[in-house]
């Protein structure tokens, strides 16, 4: 009896924790995102006031980020220079590949960047990063839309069905 037992602790434990990684994750995603806008806006401003090299830029905004966000900017300032890859685009790829932590809306946000960052003159630009804070600005919005009912549900959600399982299982 007391095997049927620790097994259906073990079930209930294994399901809450997937409920309780989808929360992890998701606030993951939010502290990426609210980190990105932030780093799009000092983009912006060291941009338009000095007229930054982008490789130095990328090393400054590097300086002002944490995280997987500081390992990406400082990988894209690094393939800039290396000129491996002739565009920002290519470099900026090359750069995600070498930072695996980033979640996938900060990941499309950041090749949308890509696409226009070096492109363009300084308009070109400033207006492709107001596009990407943009994108970023309206995901955040989406996943903070009823948030802690939602973080709520996944985790009471995963506990009760951990439960229901174990009381199939006994």
């Amino acid at each position: 009896m007391t095997i049927k037992i620790i097994g259906a602790v073990l079930i209930i434990l294994g399901c809450g924790s997937v409920g309780f990684a989808m929360t992890a994750a998701h606030r993951r995603e939010e502290g990426n995102l609210r980190a990105l806008i932030a780093a799009l806006d000092f983009m912006q401003c060291e941009l338009q006031y000095r007229l930054t090299p982008l490789p130095d830029l990328c090393r400054l905004t590097a300086a002002q980020c944490g995280g997987a966000l500081r390992s990406l900017f400082i990988h894209l300032a690094q393939e800039l220079e290396d000129q491996i890859s002739p565009d920002v685009f290519h470099c900026m790829n090359a750069a995600l590949a070498k930072t695996p932590k980033l979640t996938p809306q900060a990941v499309s946000a950041l090749q949308a960047l890509g696409r226009s960052l070096g492109r363009f003159h300084l308009e070109g630009q400033l207006l492709g990063l107001e596009n990407a804070r943009h994108n970023c600005r309206s995901a955040l919005e989406k996943l903070s839309e009823n948030q802690e009912v939602r973080l709520r549900g996944y985790q009471t959600l995963s506990l009760c069905a951990g439960a229901a399982l174990a009381i199939l299982f006994l």
